[in-house]
């Protein structure tokens, strides 16, 4: 199975949009070669047909489910019969095991895909998991991913996990960016200029610790000079193991989350 050329995007929200747009401008797909099934018309890419119904003819290389996971029954209601055989089934559904999708739908191949938002520019994450594709087929779908960042396999077990770690992460990276912003404006920063230069901090800094092989705790004791200013604000973060702590509950949550969405698409 070569990478897919030709794809049918089942919904077309945030993430799946994102995901289109920098295949598209990565030259993976061309517009003209994908159709996007959805309730109501978006603004897509130049070329990229839209409606209500998938057109006739032929299968797609791949299929992409890109709707909210409750609504997996609904819409295999609506496309299942008509997308049955395609080669690869590609799923963004948050929670929605392997075999839930593949009890509801009739692909060649099922692989589940998590991706974070940064994929649009390609410097996202997408985690891949499948137990019944084969080698073609898990090789196809990763080269369809691989303009989107960095592509992982991971253990079935596993996909709630990375899925709350990356696929939510950038969410919390946000939030953080949000309160660094606001502990300037505390500070008497303007709030827009705390803001730039919040952004400005959080880019960089990220940038610096994906190109070093140092880890981000070695990085963090290069900044902070013994009875300095940075080691005075680490040891609030590190009082208590507080920043870990927080963080660990609040990707425990999101995993929760995800499992009882899979329990939810078991029945």
């Amino acid at each position: 199975m070569n990478a897919p050329r030709t794809l049918w995007l089942i919904g077309c929200g945030t993430m799946a949009g994102a995901m289109l747009r920098r295949w598209i401008a990565a030259g993976a797909v061309r517009g003209q070669d994908v159709f996007v099934l959805n309730r109501t018309d978006r603004v897509l890419p130049d070329g990229v047909a839209q409606g209500r119904a998938l057109p006739p003819g032929p299968l797609p290389d791949a299929v992409v489910l890109g709707v909210k996971p409750q609504q997996i029954d609904v819409v295999a209601g609506q496309v299942a019969a008509r997308i049955a055989g395609v080669p690869l089934l590609v799923s963004i559904l948050a929670g929605v095991e392997e075999q839930a999708i593949a009890r509801r739908f009739d692909a060649q191949a099922v692989v589940r895909a998590m991706p974070n938002l940064p994929v649009e520019i390609g410097k996202g994450v997408v985690a891949l998991q499948s137990d019944g594709a084969d080698a073609a087929a898990r090789a196809a779908a990763s080269e369809l991913m691989a303009p989107l960042g960095l592509v992982e396999w991971v253990d079935p077990g596993l996909f709630d996990a990375v899925t709350a770690l990356a696929g939510c992460g950038p969410g919390f990276v946000y939030r953080f960016v949000d309160a660094l912003a606001a502990g300037g404006a505390a500070l008497g920063l303007p709030a827009d200029q705390a803001l730039r230069l919040s952004r400005a901090t959080v880019e960089g800094a990220g940038a610096l610790a994906a190109s070093l092989p140092d880890t981000p705790a070695q990085l963090a004791d290069k900044v902070a000079s013994p009875g300095g200013s940075t080691r005075e604000g680490l040891n609030v973060l590190d009082r208590d193991d507080a920043l870990r702590r927080l963080l660990v509950d609040t990707l425990a949550a999101s995993a929760r989350r995800n499992a009882e969405m899979a329990a939810a698409a078991r029945e």
